[in-house]
């Protein structure tokens, strides 16, 4: 008796767990897309291409591939972890989510040594530091997660358990191939690009306390959200995953990690939603372009509509006024309008110039 209610409150408590995993990843899914896409755009459309640019376009690229092949995993949970897809599909879920897991890691890393060397190596980042260098190594860094994350869809594979199919790792895996994925992520996944992080931000926040005040603190508050948001979002993702290796022969400790383990995975994937925050929504030259875009829109749309629903009679009414009134002022406003068309130009090559230096 005391054993059925165990099994009825551990059924109870994975159930809580699904549903809660579920609504995590519809939100990480809309949440990350959306900034990431609001990323790409501004990025890809609105700024001028410099190397800060490219770096922000691949990480958002990243995370939105990342947050997109979510909607595959929410209708595998939502049918009970059942995956309807086929094999094929099971094996590129599994390859796009390491791939793109990885590619974010180590663009992470690559955006703070540059930061670092911009800060401690000035001279050097003038010279060296091009667009052209830093999309070389965006393919690099692309390619090597994709020969980090091949081992991993080889061995996913579709399995068949009571007349239903589910996306899994291959029963001819040994544990000691298990060990060898796992460790292999967490360092390379992990600790190294998390210890090059650390060391960035250190020098980088060295190199702060030499600057303004104000700027000291922004600078003390991004950093620590950095490496903070890296920390408790990878973290508990590697050690319930090493927990869950050590306890296939230890039923209670598997049941735990079977409850735990989605929740980690959850705040793995959360880090995706925190990028574009951390590190784009946080910059000056992203917001401006972003009020800029967003003013676009809403002028070009409330002008269309504007226009939509005034008659062709009206239109011409309209026009005609304004045309009768523009001919009995002109010669009294031809001076004033000459003197406003030269205040006119000046503006706009002094918000050109300052758009040119802001965005370089």
């Amino acid at each position: 008796m005391c054993q059925d209610r165990s099994i009825l409150k551990q059924v109870n408590s994975m159930e809580k767990v699904r549903m809660a995993s579920l609504v995590i990843y519809c939100v990480i899914l809309i949440v990350g897309t959306l900034g990431n896409g609001l990323v790409i755009y501004v990025t890809g459309c609105r700024m001028k291409r410099t190397v800060n640019s490219v770096w922000f376009l691949n990480l958002a690229v990243a995370d939105f591939l990342f947050t997109a092949f979510l909607i595959l995993t929410i209708i595998s949970i939502s049918q009970d972890h059942q995956w309807q897809f086929g094999e094929f599909m099971c094996k590129l879920n599994s390859f796009v989510i390491i791939v793109n897991m990885f590619a974010s890691i180590f663009l992470l890393t690559a955006i703070s040594l540059d930061r670092c060397l911009s800060i401690w190596v000035v001279v050097w980042a003038q010279n060296k530091r091009t667009v052209c260098k830093a999309q070389l190594i965006c393919i690099c860094i692309w390619m090597t997660a994709m020969v980090c994350s091949t081992p991993y869809a080889i061995f996913r594979k579709l399995g068949v358990r009571d007349g239903k199919s589910y996306c899994g790792y291959s029963d001819s895996i040994t544990p000691e191939q298990m060990w060898i994925l796992g460790i292999f992520r967490f360092v390379v996944g992990f600790l190294i690009p998390f210890l090059v992080i650390i060391v960035c931000y250190v020098a980088i926040a060295v190199r702060a306390g030499r600057l303004h005040r104000v700027r000291k603190q922004r600078s003390r508050r991004i950093i620590f959200s950095i490496v903070l948001a890296f920390f408790i979002c990878w973290l508990p993702y590697h050690i319930l995953h090493f927990i869950e290796l050590k306890a296939s022969n230890n039923p209670d400790l598997k049941n735990t990690v079977m409850i735990v383990g989605p929740l980690a995975l959850s705040l793995a994937f959360m880090n995706s939603c925190l990028n574009p925050i951390l590190y784009v929504f946080l910059c000056d030259e992203f917001q401006k372009k972003l009020r800029q875009s967003i003013c676009f829109v809403l002028e070009s749309a409330l002008a269309e509509d504007h226009l939509s629903f005034m008659s062709s009679r009206s239109l011409s009414s309209h026009f005609s006024r304004i045309s009768r009134k523009s001919d009995s002022t002109a010669p009294l406003e031809r001076k004033g309008t000459e003197t406003s068309l030269n205040f006119t130009e000046c503006k706009v090559v002094i918000t050109g110039e300052r758009e040119t230096v802001s965005t370089e």
